[in-house]
């Protein structure tokens, strides 16, 4: 049953759920056997909180320390400067009870001034997708698409970024983007809207990993109906922000056809949650003109002996590679639910049984059309 009830900041009783606030230290892919569905939670269509309209929240991060979740928002500061939220999710491993929006923060640039929306200066405006929070260092991380616009009429290149912030949203630092990755006005390098849509912190923080929504220019088609494709993963020295390799993923191919045929579909990386220096989850976000709702998979994977391709530059002229391997563990269609624009992943807290959450957030789009849906699930070893 959709909920609509939503907390404010208000207090509320200690205790009155009881999930406890630490995050097992070794949930790997060796252990996680299942998931198993506890419950949703929609936020309404244009919820107001904090002077913003909230939506479009496409990444999601816990802090086991406070209890909050962090999650950034995609709005291109077209509705309100680009953001990212802290929040409270109340549940149990019987219930979804509540979503509690506790504060919003500006995302700032370098010289401290919000981003600009694409009016006003198109190529410094950020496309924010994904969001995760280092407690050692008690800063978070954040990815922008960048733009790609090619036409008669203008030609705008923005480059995809990763960018390390206070809490505050005041930036920092930004991590080495390798040349692989540049915009171009040529097909070379990334897609539109097919860059930096996951990342995460490996469970000791040296490195992170970046996927790659879709495959780049160089690396092949993108995925169709009759085939999948390959894009990247990217694996980051977190202390440098060097690249320090990269990795073929193979994507499966789009779940549905369009109608009309020639009208959009895509299948891609939209969010992934690491486990180990070579274990992830990843999310496979498939959308098709037509049908309302979204294929979403979520597949561990491994990336222990697949090929460093930081030196291959076409995926589709040097074929002597490995890519990752995968299996699935949940397609969301077993759900027998509507299933939105899935763009988060993160661990939430253990439960009261002593298993470990997962929480997946969906981007709506800011549209009415769309659901800004949160879903908890119970890992079974």
């Amino acid at each position: 049953m959709k909920k609509y009830l939503l907390f404010l900041a208000f207090p509320l009783l200690a205790g009155l759920f009881s999930c406890t606030s630490s995050r097992k230290a070794a949930t790997t892919a060796n252990n996680i056997g299942q998931l198993k569905f506890i419950g949703e939670y929609i936020v309404p269509y244009n919820f107001p909180f904090g002077g913003t309209i909230t939506g479009g929240l496409s990444g999601i991060d816990y802090d086991a320390s406070s209890g909050q979740y962090y999650l950034i928002s995609d709005d291109r500061s077209a509705i309100n400067p680009a953001r990212f939220y802290t929040a409270r999710l109340h549940f149990t491993d019987k219930s979804f009870d509540s979503v509690q929006f506790t504060a919003v923060t500006t995302l700032r640039q370098a010289n401290g001034q919000a981003y600009p929306d694409t009016k006003t200066n198109p190529v410094l405006t950020p496309d924010p997708e994904a969001l995760r929070y280092n407690p050692k260092k008690q800063r978070l991380v954040w990815s922008s698409e960048g733009e790609r616009i090619v036409n008669e009429k203008d030609t705008i290149l923005s480059n995809p970024g990763i960018y390390e912030i206070d809490k505050n949203g005041q930036y920092l630092d930004s991590f080495a983007l390798p040349a692989q990755f540049i915009m171009h006005a040529t097909e070379n390098g990334p897609r539109r809207n097919g860059v930096f849509e996951g990342l995460g912190f490996t469970p000791s923080y040296k490195y992170m990993f970046v996927s790659l929504e879709e495959p780049r220019y160089e690396d092949g088609p993108r995925a169709a109906v009759n085939a999948g494709s390959y894009t990247r993963l990217i694996k980051f020295d977190n202390n440098t922000r060097q690249p320090v390799a990269q990795y073929a993923y193979k994507l499966e191919p789009v779940a549905y056809p369009a109608i009309p045929a020639q009208a959009f579909n895509v299948n891609g990386i939209s969010d992934i949650m690491v486990l180990s220096d070579h274990t992830l989850l990843s999310i496979e976000r498939s959308f098709s003109t037509g049908r309302k709702d979204c294929t979403i998979k979520v597949f561990l994977t491994d990336l222990d002996g697949a090929t460093d391709i930081s030196h291959i530059n076409s995926l589709q002229t040097d074929t002597h590679f490995k890519p990752a391997t995968k299996k699935l563990l949940l397609d969301f269609a077993s759900l027998g639910k509507y299933i939105d624009n899935i763009e988060g992943v993160t661990f939430g807290p253990v439960l009261p049984n002593g298993h470990q959450s997962l929480v997946f957030v969906a981007d709506n789009n800011f549209s009415e059309k769309e659901e800004s849906q949160f879903f908890v699930f119970e890992i079974i070893p």
